[in-house]
């Protein structure tokens, strides 16, 4: 197992390797190749191009091109990364937790839940306010 670890290393040296663009095309063309076996059967074309690109893109040499494909990805993306992070927060802390914004300086302060009429303070500004959490 060593041997093949070592030579997939030596093969690998100075690629670029997998980001998280390749990882999204990845589970496209899994997605891709699921709907061609219940509908069109000519859609695993495009999934096989899919991966076929993200293979070209895996061994690829130009680092700085591929670096520049995954930022403008990141930088697209980032309000579904977003949407994603504040919709586990509703369902795990949001349960637990109420946000007041600061009537003063409008910063944002998480109280626990049930405890009834309670006095904030803003650590901000020190501006005390009573709210019902």
């Amino acid at each position: 197992m060593n041997k093949f670890r070592n030579w997939l290393q030596r093969v690998m040296y100075g690629r670029y390797g997998q980001d998280s663009f390749g990882m999204f095309l990845m589970v496209l063309a899994l997605i891709l190749f699921t709907v061609s076996l219940f509908t069109i059967p000519y859609v695993y074309i495009a999934a096989f191009a899919i991966i076929g690109y993200e293979y070209f893109r895996m061994f690829s040499k130009n680092r700085a091109a591929r670096y520049k494909e995954n930022m403008w990805f990141i930088r697209n993306t980032a309000w579904a990364r977003n949407l994603g992070a504040k919709i586990k927060y509703t369902f795990t802390e949001g349960r637990k937790y109420k946000v007041f914004k600061c009537p003063k300086c409008g910063q944002k302060l998480r109280v626990p839940r049930g405890r009834g009429k309670i006095e904030i303070r803003c650590r901000k500004c020190g501006e005390q306010f009573i709210r019902k959490s």
